[in-house]
């Protein structure tokens, strides 16, 4: 990012800028002596009804509409008699109700100018993260270190025409078709994606053999819910990749249940101390997206509606996911 760059998306700058502009219009369009005065005490009164109806009140426009327009209209008003007696103390001028009238008609057109440029550069910033995150997420749909070991296993079962190849031939070719063609709409089936979970935990199986216990439950019987695509397989990918397979008891288990307008996921499995350079190394999961990608993802997707928690007991890590649907 060049300087310029870094100049313009630096948010101080562009306020500065913002208000700097309006002081000029100000200055240009109102006719008194003082003008300038005038349009300094403007900018000066304008500026914390403006941040104070940006920061607290227009974030329940999308919440509670009545509790918006009531603290809009508030905010409005009180800050326009408090503007009109300072400006009469520090200028001289009568007191006269066109003041108040001319002053309460500049607020709103501000608060309103202000609440747009908001709301426009919230969804554009918004927009620019779900951009990021759909292409870490298209970066994380195929794993060639995992298709390459599969096909390599695949491989070995042919040779000896093992009867369960037919069988993981399918899931692999389920697992790739609903990693490439299937994840594009911003909510799927969660049939589909505990359905990628099971194919990619069988197929796992393969490369562990019979050295690791691997449980998968699925506890969800309602058919129509709906999650954001690939958004389980992160905690999946990270227990086998963290896996203590030389542990007499490794186990990898994951459970996903749904109750009561919640979703419930939960995955454990032993690990590796050998394996662990830093407090960190959990935050890159064998797909690349990475833990903090996912943390990006339900924030977006799920803001105020998750809950996630991440703990090392025991000899294991145990994952837990809650999501309100």
């Amino acid at each position: 990012m060049s300087k310029l760059d870094s100049w313009i998306d630096n948010k101080i700058i562009q306020n500065a800028f913002i208000w700097f502009v309006l002081f000029l219009i100000l200055a240009a369009t109102i006719q008194a002596d003082d003008s300038i005065l005038v349009s300094f005490y403007i900018i000066l009164l304008l500026a914390p009804t403006v941040y104070i109806n940006n920061l607290y009140i227009l974030p329940f426009l999308r919440k509670k509409f009545p509790v918006f327009i009531s603290l809009f209209l508030l905010n409005t008003t009180v800050f326009t008699i408090i503007s009109v007696f300072i400006i009469k103390s520090s200028l001289g001028q009568t007191l006269e109700l066109s003041m108040f009238v001319n002053f309460f008609g500049i607020l709103l057109l501000a608060l309103a100018f202000a609440s747009a440029m908001k709301i426009a550069r919230d969804s554009f910033v918004l927009r620019q993260q779900e951009k990021e995150a759909e292409l870490k997420l298209l970066k994380a749909q195929l794993n060639p270190h995992f298709l390459f070991n599969t096909l390599n296993n695949l491989y070995g079962l042919s040779v000896v025409k093992s009867d369960k190849l037919p069988n993981l031939m399918l899931k692999l070719s389920d697992l790739l078709r609903y990693s490439l063609y299937e994840t594009k709409e911003t909510y799927v089936p969660l049939e589909k994606e505990l359905s990628y979970l099971k194919n990619y935990m069988d197929l796992e199986k393969i490369r562990l053999e019979d050295k690791t216990e691997i449980v998968f439950e699925n506890r969800v019987s309602d058919s129509t819910i709906k999650i954001a695509p690939m958004l389980l397989i992160v905690f999946v990918e990270n227990a086998f990749k963290h896996l203590d397979i030389d542990h007499e008891r490794s186990q990898v288990y994951v459970a996903v249940s749904a109750k009561d307008g919640q979703l419930v996921f939960k995955s454990h499995n032993t690990f590796n101390m050998n394996a662990k350079q830093n407090d960190h190394y959990l935050e890159k999961g064998r797909s690349g997206i990475g833990l903090q990608n996912v943390k990006k993802r339900l924030a977006l997707m799920y803001p105020n509606k998750h809950q996630l928690s991440i703990l090392e007991t025991g000899g294991r890590y145990e994952v837990e996911l809650i999501l309100d649907l």
